[in-house]
């Protein structure tokens, strides 16, 4: 803690003085716990490691494969799989109808009941009237693309899955959203259970929706509404809850009801905030959809699957960018519907109300013409058949060819100086040391960052990764989540602290950002797969590459949020632009430097898992290898086990490392603590 001796009074209206930060000298001991680590490394090397071959399995992965067997052998006679069959047959049979009516030869007709024209005037329709012409410009833009290059099917069984999902969403998700924005004992219990399913990698959740739903069009439908649903309950809550205390009481104070309070003041003045979380939700689903593919879900993720299985990056290019191009247009559509309602509370809306009905009114005959031709002409129906999204494949497959041609030794330099340097010797000390002594370690370090609370976290984590099995698998994928969070974190604190002293470099750079983070992680792996191949590192860059603009912004608004008056104080003292850096903006904008690394370890945490089907070896081929051998599924389970673990473990660590900083004195910034979402965050 500081020395209350070293806070001297200041002038009135001076500047605090800046604080020296307590929370350095927590390094010291944890460079001694690591230096012991080595020391015990090398004395013991290569002994007690639990090193399990890659296609082996233990009698806990075989009991669980049993549990498993005998779960799909009580189908017909389980009340609980019964109950999740049920739901299984209504997921598909909506799907089924939806891809009749949009996109599927519906029998005896030919043709989809609405074709390409009719669907393309409707959904422009929608984002005219909930968000403007741009945005409606933008729609039947994408809408064409999905067709012109090719994959109109594909694209219109992802939002069939989206639409589900997102509406499912709602129905569930507004009612525990007013839950907890109403008691504060419903958002403690709700919370923890949030936390757990946003700490979850989305690879992990595929597993245990296999088991009870099958695969196919419903297992993608649960997983997506189960992914989508966090964002859309917390950012919700959050909103009702911020409503201010004063306008209640006086709601109150004229006799209003609940449910009158609720719908006529809570809820009309959290609407902004509900449509971010819509926002949210809506990205999530889209990210968790093209993920469904691995099960045999439909939609634009089966051709980048298959892309990446045969190391065709052609193949994955197109359907990737189309992937791409949905999730801006959903983006934008839902960011603009929130701009616009929130001017339409203020009372800013069309200026013209007569020309606003004209244009709906309009819009709407328009769209029921365009529907109308599309039952009517086959050609409007079924989108023509253009080689555009072929020769783009084939152009981007010659262009990978002569990347590697050319700069073959460039990419595998990079690829070699970071495995050779700083992966496998990090790698060697957390997965070749005695599996008790990197147990002893990382709990030591635990205690140092977190204190007791995350002490109690990490062993418990750590004691059910060990029972698992996994140990190995688990420490090599633990080191690469730190290799690349390192990594992560020196990117963040170059680009952040740019961004926060230049205002030029920051609306340069944060439109990058916003869309980086929209994009859905699975698309990632396509360039990085293209410059690197197949391997470990392959899966480093990408999570690096999907992990760095949240933890980028993050500290960029942390530093940017220290006090000018600080800042000018310093200056007046003849500080250097590095000392203003190094003892001013960074030390005081510790909290968001903390929460920016726990986003980027968890969002990284999430891509080497990704990774594994690319060649990143450890829990995530573990996934891969239980999802694809029936015989294996008790390993595959194991390893979303231990992924997740991991996950909370190194959550939790972080989260009580901000808390730590949060009371090391007035030499510190708060941090805003608010969970963020796995995969694409979009905020």
């Amino acid at each position: 803690m500081n020395n209350p001796k070293d806070r001297r009074p200041v002038e009135p209206g001076a500047a605090p003085p800046v604080v020296e930060d307590s929370g350095i000298s927590r390094w010291v001991p944890a460079l001694a716990i690591v230096v012991l680590w080595v020391v015990a490394w090398v004395l013991t090397k290569g002994t007690h490691t639990l090193d399990l071959p890659s296609l082996s399995r233990t009698d806990l992965h075989d009991r669980l494969t049993e549990i498993q067997n005998g779960l799909l052998e009580s189908r017909s006679t389980n009340p609980f799989m019964q109950f999740t069959n049920a739901i299984a047959d209504v997921f598909r049979s909506t799907v089924d109808w939806f891809q009749r009516l949009l996109s599927k030869p519906a029998f005896p007709r030919p043709v989809p009941q609405i074709g390409w024209l009719g669907v393309t005037a409707i959904a422009t329709y929608v984002g005219l009237v909930v968000a403007g012409w741009r945005i409606a410009l933008l729609v039947v833009a994408s809408f064409l693309s999905f067709g012109v290059l090719g994959y109109w099917d594909p694209s219109m069984d992802t939002l069939i899955v989206v639409l589900i999902s997102v509406l499912l969403a709602i129905i569930i998700g507004m009612p525990l959203a007013v839950w907890i924005g109403t008691s504060a004992r419903a958002n403690a219990v709700v919370t923890v259970f949030l936390d757990l399913m946003q700490t979850m990698p989305t690879f992990v959740y595929l597993l245990p929706i296999v088991l009870f739903f099958g695969i196919g069009t419903s297992a993608a439908v649960v997983a997506t509404l189960i992914y989508s649903l966090p964002p859309i309950i917390r950012i919700a809550g959050f909103g009702i809850r911020e409503v201010p205390t004063t306008t209640i009481e006086a709601t109150d104070s004229s006799g209003q009801t609940y449910w009158q309070r609720l719908f006529k003041v809570q809820l009309p003045m959290a609407r902004k905030t509900i449509i971010v979380g819509l926002n949210q939700t809506t990205l999530a689903a889209l990210s968790m959809a093209t993920l469904a593919s691995f099960v045999d879900g439909p939609g634009l993720g089966k051709p980048v699957l298959q892309g990446l299985r045969v190391n065709d990056v052609g193949t994955a290019f197109v359907p990737g960018v189309l992937i791409v191009v949905m999730a801006v247009m959903l983006d934008r559509t839902t960011t603009a519907a929130s701009e616009r309602s929130e001017r339409i509370a203020r009372g800013g809306g069309h200026a013209n109300p007569l020309q606003r009905r004209i244009v709906v009114l309009g819009g709407a005959v328009v769209a029921l013409v365009a529907v109308y031709l599309s039952r009517t002409y086959v050609s409007l129906a079924e989108f023509p058949t253009y080689g555009i999204g072929r020769s783009i494949s084939t152009a981007v497959s010659d262009f990978v060819s002569w990347i590697t041609t050319n700069f073959g030794g460039v990419t595998g330099g990079l690829k070699d100086g970071v495995t050779d340097w700083l992966l496998n010797p990090v790698q060697s000390v957390l997965a070749e040391s005695p599996w008790y002594v990197s147990f002893l370690g990382i709990a030591a370090l635990a205690l140092v960052f977190g204190g007791m609370r995350a002490l109690a976290v990490c062993v418990v984590c750590l004691l059910g990764i060990r029972y698992l099995d996994l140990w190995h698998d688990a420490m090599i994928t633990l080191n690469m989540t730190l290799v690349a969070t390192v990594l992560v974190m020196a990117l963040a604190l170059v680009f952040g602290v740019w961004m926060a002293r230049d205002r030029r470099v920051d609306l340069g750079i944060r439109p990058l950002l916003d869309a980086g983070q929209t994009i859905p992680p699975f698309v990632y792996l396509i360039p990085v797969l293209a410059l690197f191949g197949p391997s470990r590192f392959t899966a480093i860059v990408a999570g690096i590459v999907y992990a760095a603009p949240a933890a980028i912004k993050l500290v960029a608004d942390g530093v940017k949020g220290v006090s000018p008056t600080t800042i000018e104080a310093g200056r007046s003292t003849g500080q250097t632009t590095w000392q203003e850096i190094t003892k001013v903006q960074l030390p005081m904008a510790k909290g968001s430097l903390v929460l920016a690394t726990n986003q980027g370890l968890l969002y990284v945490l999430s891509m080497t898992v990704i990774g594994g089907l690319v060649g990143a070896g450890a829990l995530g081929f573990d996934v891969v290898y239980g999802f694809s051998r029936s015989e294996a599924w008790g390993k595959g389970a194991a390893a979303g086990l231990t992924i997740v673990l991991l996950g909370v473990m190194l959550d939790r660590i972080t989260r009580a490392a901000a808390d730590v900083r949060r009371d090391d004195g007035p030499g510190t910034r708060r941090a805003f603590n608010v969970r963020l979402p796995i995969g694409p965050p979009g905020t």
